[in-house]
């Protein structure tokens, strides 16, 4: 396998299995200097963690139970970033490889297990091995890396994320629109069950994935990304327009299904005179044109499957009834790597550009 690196100016790869010792990262081209956040390295991870639960103390996603505790292993001396790659990893504690012994017989329905083994002729059944959503503890800790780097290029950029939709539940245009009006931050996201920030909703949400649980179903969503501060400049005409970089780390997410941006599909019935000269609805674009960024607020909308682990299978082991959840934060570090990487190049790009 040569394809576990990632990126262009900073290049990230990603090394472990769901049920092997680590899981860890090494990031290449951090620029040297850059402060090094600890704490947040340690609030991204523990985003992404199991352990969401309702109001009422019942949890909504897997009982898997991880500390996360990152473990640096070089690139980093007193504070600061040296210039050079930084290898982080985190270890395994409570994999519970017995509980797979039946899937080197018989593979999961919809997992990647059958395929993993028709292409390699080898691989670990263990909790999916590099397959398993466990892979995605390093996309975060390389995407901390990255809202460090950015925080001091292009202070005020953001990425945020929300549920919404989850099953049957999903906020409304109206509801949206009330939310962009709003000054929300990631903290009042999380705040909310499933992460879907409103109010009776989110009561819903919650009671829908508990039964969900209990009765061994799982349900898709779509996840909104809104990047916020986002400069202009960003992306390469051709080859690498932002859109399709980010296109490509979204749906490199396992149960990512599909990447909308701006008006996404709609598009697709829209007549030209009307759609290009709507000046009041700058957000059709979602941020970009001709593969660039245009300054504006990027918004995309990413499609994920149901949790493939059902009925017995779910009722008996650890998974999630819904990956939306924690999809969100690792969704939202692919989005800063995307970025930051971009930025990067964009220096490079022309002797007037800072």
């Amino acid at each position: 396998m040569s394809a576990s690196s990632f990126g262009q100016r900073l290049v990230i790869t990603t090394f472990g299995e769901s049920h092997g010792p680590a899981l860890g990262v090494v990031i290449d081209g951090c620029p040297a200097r850059v402060p090094f956040d600890l704490p947040l390295l340690h609030r991204e991870l523990a985003r992404r963690r199991p352990g969401g639960v309702t109001a009422t103390g019942d949890s909504i996603t897997s009982a898997r139970l991880e500390g996360d505790e990152p473990e640096i292993l070089s690139g980093v001396y007193e504070g600061l970033c040296l210039g050079t790659p930084i290898a982080m990893l985190v270890r395994n504690q409570d994999a519970r490889s017995q509980d797979y012994a039946a899937i080197a017989k018989q593979p999961r329905t919809g997992h990647a297990d059958d395929v993993w083994r028709a292409k390699f002729g080898h691989s670990d059944p263990r909790g999916g091995g590099r397959s398993s959503g466990r892979e995605t503890v390093a996309r975060v800790m390389a995407g901390a890396v990255a809202q460090m780097i950015l925080r001091q290029l292009v202070p005020g950029l953001r990425v945020l994320g929300f549920a919404r939709q989850i099953g049957p539940l999903r906020l409304s245009d109206a509801e949206v629109e009330a939310l962009s009006q709003q000054d929300l931050s990631v903290a009042d996201i999380d705040a909310f069950a499933a992460r879907m920030p409103q109010r009776e909703r989110s009561v819903e949400v919650a009671q829908l994935l508990v039964e969900a649980k209990q009765a061994g179903r799982s349900y898709g969503g779509l996840v909104e990304l809104w990047l916020c501060g986002v400069p202009p400049s960003l992306g390469q005409p051709v080859f690498h327009k932002l859109k399709a970089d980010l296109a490509q780390a979204m749906l490199s997410v396992g149960a990512t299904s599909s990447v909308e941006l701006g008006d996404g599909a709609d598009v697709k019935g829209a007549e030209g005179s009307v759609f290009h000269r709507d000046e009041a609805r700058p957000e059709r674009y979602g941020g970009i044109r001709g593969g660039i960024s245009t300054g504006e607020r990027i918004v995309l909308r990413v499609a994920c499957k149901p949790t493939a682990s059902v009925l017995d299978v779910a009722r008996t082991g650890r998974h999630d009834p819904c990956i939306v959840p924690r999809a969100i934060p690792v969704l939202e570090a692919m989005a800063y790597l995307v970025l930051a990487d971009h930025v990067l190049w964009r220096r490079t790009d022309g002797m007037n550009i800072k």
